[in-house]
């Protein structure tokens, strides 16, 4: 029995308990089904994680609120979670088992072109971006509190099928936590959820070489089709007395050298 919607207490091994049980029956069904698992205490472990982390408790409408999370995503209750473009689901154990869903607003095509452009400088930092790992200066830009990649609560519509009648129970916090927790392994994940390609980032341009033309042409000179190509460019007349560039293969040269 409830009060003001608030279930009874559940003790941490009766909760593992259950949903151990949940996972199999879901496994059964043929539900795919992808758990937060949190080892030790802390909850996020890299950057990305932690940013997303200390970015919610960070606004005052969440601070206070998100503890109550921290149990239920350390001892396994977030039983599965999914992230795709915009929108948060998972499941999650308390007394029974409940579905909660987190909306994410679209990320602003003018704070994504801005970030871009922020970005596009720090060539060094683009290739880090493939990997997961950016530079300080470029993590500063994407999680910065106002004009970065994470979302404000106004972005956020939250949803649980408890019966807890608070807009952010224990449920929704864990799972919030849980997406901190998921960051650490995907942080492609976030760009993924606001709805914005994190290869723009590479793709954006930055100073081009001097063998780029003005209409986006690359010129290769003489030197780098040797390079790349392994052939010797060599002149030689025509019969009207023009001269052309002819490939010979290194080869070529080398048993002409020989016949010499």
């Amino acid at each position: 029995m409830s009060f003001r919607g608030w279930t009874p207490y559940v003790p941490v091994a009766e909760r593992k308990k259950k949903a151990a049980a949940a996972v199999a029956k879901l496994i059964k069904r043929g539900q795919k089904v992808i758990p937060v698992i949190i080892e030790g205490r802390t909850i996020a472990k890299t950057f990305w994680g932690k940013a997303w982390c200390d970015h919610l408790e960070s606004f005052s409408d969440y601070e206070n609120r998100l503890p109550r999370g921290r149990t239920y995503v350390r001892n396994g209750s977030v039983i599965h979670l999914g992230i795709e473009k915009g929108r948060i689901e998972a499941l999650v154990q308390g007394s029974s088992l409940y579905k909660v869903e987190i909306f994410i607003a679209s990320f602003e095509i003018k704070k994504w072109k801005d970030l871009i452009t922020q970005c596009s400088g720090a060539i060094g930092s683009i290739i880090e971006l493939l990997q997961g790992k950016l530079s300080s200066t470029v993590m500063g830009i994407i999680t910065h509190k106002e004009k970065g990649l994470f979302p404000h609560p106004k972005e956020i519509k939250l949803n649980c099928s408890c019966p807890d009648w608070a807009e952010m129970c224990k449920h929704v916090a864990a799972v919030l936590y849980g997406v901190g927790a998921r960051l650490d392994d995907s942080p492609e994940l976030l760009f993924e959820l606001r709805k914005v390609d994190h290869l723009e980032l590479v793709a954006h341009p930055t100073l081009a070489p001097a063998s780029i033309l003005q209409d986006g042409t690359k010129t290769l000179h003489n030197k780098d089709l040797a390079s790349i190509f392994g052939i010797e460019l060599v002149e030689e007349k025509t019969i009207k007395g023009k001269k052309e560039l002819k490939k010979v293969s290194k080869v070529e040269r080398s048993k002409k050298r020989i016949k010499k």
